[in-house]
């Protein structure tokens, strides 16, 4: 699959305009029209689960919930190029971007586990545009446009006010990748650590819930929605190394972007701490 351009790249002179509030709720009904589909196949004990080429699990779930996004964006907007995890590009001339990941958190959605997310995202002539957090199994939805806000179902929400590293709540997908020495760096810096991964981690970031969210490792449509609800929420979002987390910053061929994810005020501090 191609590699999205980055959406940083082009130079604007001025504020972006906000996005249309009518796109957002378009796009916020498709990511929970795609939950809903995959609640069909969620703890169903006869669930088949295939393994991609690079070692992670894909079930008939993730097909079909893209499939879904694929018709109701190509039906509503023919000439919008449309990427996503299981299927090929759709090559659009309009200029407007769709990412689409039918489930992120395959791993928890075929045991059961209720964090799974689908994950949608819009990219324009401007930048980043529409990101969308569906929870289906726990009936919440984060979503954000451009200059709109950041809401959980409906309502405004924002980051914490949390101004230390000390006692802040920090979660993390997994530990692969952590060192030793990381992690006896964020236990002594006074951090809580938790593992409510995936892209959940992200969407209580944005709704003030925790106070970061870290990942050494994703690919494009892991990232990509988090490029308009961590800032549209009030925080800030870098890659692992501190710079633009839409560059990639990880030499891997699938897996090439990294994110730390926080509510603004911590994030030099635990940057320092994560990277030591």
């Amino acid at each position: 699959m191609a590699e999205p351009s980055n959406p940083s790249d082009a130079s604007h002179e001025g504020t972006p305009p906000p996005v249309d509030v009518a796109l957002l709720d378009q796009a916020t009904g498709w990511a929970r029209a795609a939950g809903e589909l995959t609640l069909g196949w969620y703890n169903h004990p006869e669930l088949v689960i295939d393994e991609k080429h690079d070692g992670s699990p894909v079930t008939e779930a993730d097909r079909a919930a893209e499939h879904l996004l694929r018709d109701l964006i190509g039906s509503a907007y023919p000439d919008d190029t449309i990427r996503g995890e299981e299927h090929d590009d759709h090559q659009g001339t309009s200029g407007r971007t769709w990412v689409i990941d039918p489930i992120d958190g395959t791993k928890a959605f075929k045991r059961g586990v209720a964090t799974y997310s689908n994950l949608l995202y819009l990219e324009d002539e401007h930048g980043p545009a529409i990101g969308v957090i569906n929870l289906p199994a726990l009936g919440e939805t984060v979503a954000a446009g451009r200059g709109l806000g950041c809401f959980l179902d409906g309502t405004p929400c924002r980051v914490s006010d949390t101004g230390s590293i000390d006692g802040a709540l920090l979660s993390t997908t997994s530990f692969d990748g952590w060192s030793t020495a990381r992690y006896d760096r964020v236990q002594q810096s006074g951090l809580e650590l938790r593992t409510w991964g995936d892209a959940y981690g992200y969407a209580l970031v944005a709704s003030g819930r925790i106070d970061a969210m870290c990942d050494p490792a994703l690919a494009w449509w892991d990232i990509a929605s988090l490029l308009v609800i961590i800032p549209e929420a009030g925080g800030t979002l870098t890659s692992w190394h501190g710079g633009d987390p839409a560059v990639p910053s990880i030499d891997h061929p699938e897996y090439r972007y990294s994110a730390i994810a926080s509510n603004g005020r911590v994030h030099d501090e635990l940057s320092a701490v994560l990277r030591g």
